[in-house]
C-alpha cells in the first residue's frame, strides 16, 4: 500500500481500538443472586494496543503486517491502588511465552486501558524460560508482592522437549512499574505452583499458600498447603501444613490450588480457590470458596459445597477448554467484591458482588453432604420447605 493508505490504517486502527476500549459493560440477566456476570469479557486479546503488535514504521512495516501478535489475556492478578483498579495478566504472545502487563480501569469493570510498557520482570541468576499467573498482595510490611510461577526446562531429561520445572518466583513493588526480584522460594516441594502471599504476618512470619507438586503436571499427594517464612528476602518454608486436601468425587478430586490472597472479615478468612475433576471430555476446571479461622488461617471452618463459579457457555471454549481460573479479586471500600476470571486459558471476566452476600454464601450454604444418598436427602429437605412456603404465601405461582 501506499503512504496515504498506510496512514489512514493506522488512523482507523486507532479508532476502532478506542471505540472498543471505551465499550460500556452490562450485568447479564439471570442471576443466581450470589454474583453477577457481566455481557462482555473484561480482556481480551483486543484490548492490547496496536503499537504492541504492529510495527508503524512505514519504512520497515509497508503492508502493517502484525509482527509481535498476542493470542491471550488471562489469569490476572489484581489489587487496587491510588483509586484505580488494577489486573496484572498474563499476556501469551503468538511465540507461546507469557509476560505480565498491567492493566487499568477507573471502575473495575470496563474502560480497561494497557498500561503502555509490559512489566520487564528481572531474573534471577537461572533465567526462566516463563512466567505466568500472578497473585498480588499488598502486604502489611508496606510492599506489594507478585508470586507467580517461574518455569524453566528440567535439564535433567534432555531428550523431551516438555520436561519443565515449575518453582515460585517472587517479586516486589511499591507502584506497579518498578519490580524488584528476590530469589525464588525454597521448600522441600520437587516443584511448586499457585503460591500466595498471606496479607498479613502470622505469629511474625510471612504465611505462603503453596501447592506442592511431584511433577510438572502430576501434584501427587497434595493440595493446598502453608507455610512460614522469617524473610521474603530469601524466602525458605521448611513444613508445609495442609490447609485443604483434594477429595474423591468433588471439584477438586484431581488438583487444586489457592486462587487471589484471602479476603479478610469479621468472621474469617474467605478463600477463592480452583479445582480440578476429571470427565469424559476431559479435565474440568471450577472456582470454590472456604473460610478459615481468622487466628489460626491454615484451619477451615466453612466449606460451602460444590464449585462457586464454572465456566459458562461461551466461556467454555478456548486454547484450553472448559476451565475457569481466578488468581485475582479486588474487595472495594464500599462492600463491593470483583472476581477476576479467566475461562478456558483465553480471557478475562470480572463478576461482582458484596461482602455481604459473599459472608452469607460462605456461612448459610449448605457443605457437601458427602455422598449420593445423603445429598438427594439434603436437597428434599429444602424442596418440602419451599413447598410450605410457596402453599402458604405465594398460593397463585403456578409450576
Amino acid at each position: 500500500m501506499d503512504r496515504n493508505q498506510f496512514d489512514k490504517k493506522v488512523e482507523q486502527m486507532f479508532r476502532n481500538y478506542n471505540e472498543f476500549i471505551n465499550r460500556k459493560n452490562e450485568i447479564a440477566e439471570n442471576g443466581n443472586g450470589i454474583f453477577d456476570r457481566y455481557i462482555y469479557p473484561a480482556i481480551t486479546r483486543n484490548h492490547i494496543p496496536p503499537f504492541w503488535q504492529y510495527d508503524l514504521n512505514y519504512e520497515t512495516n509497508p503492508h502493517l503486517m502484525t509482527r509481535l501478535g498476542v493470542n491471550t489475556t488471562f489469569n490476572a492478578g489484581a489489587i487496587k491502588l491510588d483509586g484505580k483498579y488494577l489486573m496484572v495478566v498474563r499476556t501469551e504472545g503468538f511465540d507461546v511465552k507469557s509476560i505480565f502487563a498491567v492493566v487499568e480501569s477507573p471502575n473495575g469493570v470496563d474502560q480497561w486501558r494497557f498500561w503502555d510498557h509490559p512489566i520487564v520482570m528481572p531474573v534471577t541468576d537461572d533465567p526462566e524460560m516463563n512466567v505466568y499467573d500472578m497473585r498480588v498482595t499488598q502486604h502489611e510490611d508496606g510492599w506489594i508482592y507478585g508470586l507467580f510461577c517461574a518455569e524453566r526446562k528440567d535439564l535433567s531429561q534432555p531428550d523431551d522437549s516438555s520436561a519443565a520445572l515449575a518453582s515460585c518466583g517472587i517479586a516486589r513493588t511499591k507502584d506497579m512499574k518498578n519490580w524488584e526480584r528476590l530469589p525464588d522460594l525454597k521448600s522441600n516441594a520437587a516443584q511448586q505452583r499457585n503460591c500466595v502471599l498471606h496479607p498479613e504476618f502470622v505469629n511474625g512470619k510471612y504465611m505462603i499458600y503453596t501447592r506442592p507438586q511431584a511433577g510438572f503436571i502430576d501434584t501427587g499427594d497434595s493440595g493446598i498447603c502453608v507455610g512460614f517464612s522469617d524473610t521474603m528476602d530469601n524466602a525458605q518454608i521448611d513444613e508445609e501444613i495442609m490447609v485443604d486436601a483434594r477429595q474423591y468425587h468433588t471439584v477438586k478430586e484431581v488438583k487444586n490450588g489457592q486462587g487471589p490472597a484471602p479476603i479478610k472479615t469479621e468472621h474469617g478468612w474467605i478463600h477463592l480457590a480452583h479445582g480440578v475433576r476429571r470427565t469424559a471430555a476431559g479435565l474440568r476446571y471450577s472456582l470454590y470458596v472456604f473460610m478459615t479461622d481468622l487466628n489460626e488461617p491454615w484451619k477451615v471452618i466453612k466449606r460451602p459445597s460444590g464449585h462457586f463459579v464454572e465456566p459458562l457457555g461461551k466461556e467454555r471454549v478456548g486454547d484450553v477448554s472448559n476451565v475457569a481460573f481466578s488468581n485475582g479479586w479486588i474487595a472495594d471500600e464500599d462492600g463491593t467484591v470483583y472476581i477476576y476470571y479467566a475461562s478456558s486459558d483465553t480471557r478475562m471476566h470480572v463478576a461482582t458482588t458484596t461482602m455481604d452476600k459473599l459472608i452469607d454464601y460462605v456461612l448459610n450454604t449448605p457443605e457437601d453432604a458427602g455422598r449420593t444418598q445423603l445429598c438427594a436427602a439434603q436437597r428434599d429437605e429444602m424442596i418440602t420447605s419451599n413447598l410450605d412456603v410457596l402453599a402458604s404465601t405465594y398460593p397463585d405461582i403456578k409450576f
